[in-house]
């Protein structure tokens, strides 16, 4: 299996973990009587600031999944792996700490983290687009 494929598998588990995650706090919620089940609002902040943090960082993980699956898949489909295998890899570690960062803070220097790991992902996306079209 190649890093890219990897990359590709491991964003979707990501995905998938903070939506249990929201999910299992929401049936919590409604199973103890909290909340109405069709009650709470997208954007979570009717719950907690954690579940606010926690639906936005859902949403940044797949708002962003057409620009970085695209490439992981175009480069899957056309066989150009070698292309994206060298950065896949720490494009999704990149990911997983914009998402873990903005979960525990919304705090100034937690805002300038968080960016930082998504300009990482920025400037790989960047890279891989300009490779795949040369």
């Amino acid at each position: 299996m190649t890093d890219t494929l990897l990359a590709l598998v491991y964003y979707i588990a990501w995905i998938l973990a903070l939506l249990s995650i929201l999910g299992g706090l929401r049936t919590y919620l409604t199973l103890v009587g909290k909340k109405a089940v069709n009650s709470f609002s997208p954007a979570g902040s009717d719950v907690s600031e954690f579940s606010g943090r926690l639906c936005r960082a859902h949403a940044n993980c797949y708002e962003f999944f057409p620009i970085a699956g695209g490439l992981l898949l175009i480069a899957l489909a056309t066989g150009q792996t070698a292309i994206t295998d060298p950065l896949a890899l720490y494009f999704v570690i990149a990911r997983i700490l914009q998402s873990v960062t903005h979960l525990l803070s919304t705090s100034v220097i937690a805002v300038f983290i968080r960016f930082g790991f998504f300009l990482v992902q920025i400037v790989i996306c960047v890279k891989w687009v300009i490779d795949l079209i040369s």
